[in-house]
């Protein structure tokens, strides 16, 4: 019969029925940062650290280096503060809103090119019944 015990192991490495498995502050940062700052919306990716710092530094208290934003960035940093984390929720939330004001602005660029379209084609339509 085997043995059940772990008492060889260290206590990181036994089990812990109660413990919950979810997302660290640290990797749900680097995704919002990600997310909030694309690098293909700023051309490359220290344009997009440099907006990053600018736009979370008039929202925190402490002082907020470019630094801070790679090791986000990067997910090297060793802890999150709350305030830079609600900073990055706002951020994401008006990345989301520039998005869809471009996305409607294209809709509605390409509903005027539909309309034209069609009214192009009734036109011709008309000139041919009347040939």
């Amino acid at each position: 019969m085997l043995a059940n015990e772990n008492t060889g192991l260290s206590n990181n490495d036994k089990t812990k029925p109660n413990r919950k498995k979810g997302m660290s502050d640290v990797c749900m940062a680097q995704g919002l940062l990600r997310d909030a700052f694309p690098s293909r919306r700023y051309g490359k990716v220290e344009s997009a650290f440099y907006e990053a710092h600018k736009f979370i530094s008039r929202r925190v208290r402490k002082q907020f280096t470019l630094r801070r934003v790679r090791s986000i960035w990067e997910g090297t940093a060793r802890r999150i503060d709350s305030e830079e984390m609600e900073a990055l929720k706002a951020a994401l939330i008006e990345e989301h809103v520039r998005e869809q004001r471009e996305l409607r602005t294209r809709l509605a660029s390409l509903d005027e090119k539909i309309a034209a379209f069609d009214a192009r084609m009734a036109g011709e339509t008309l000139a041919e019944g009347r040939r």
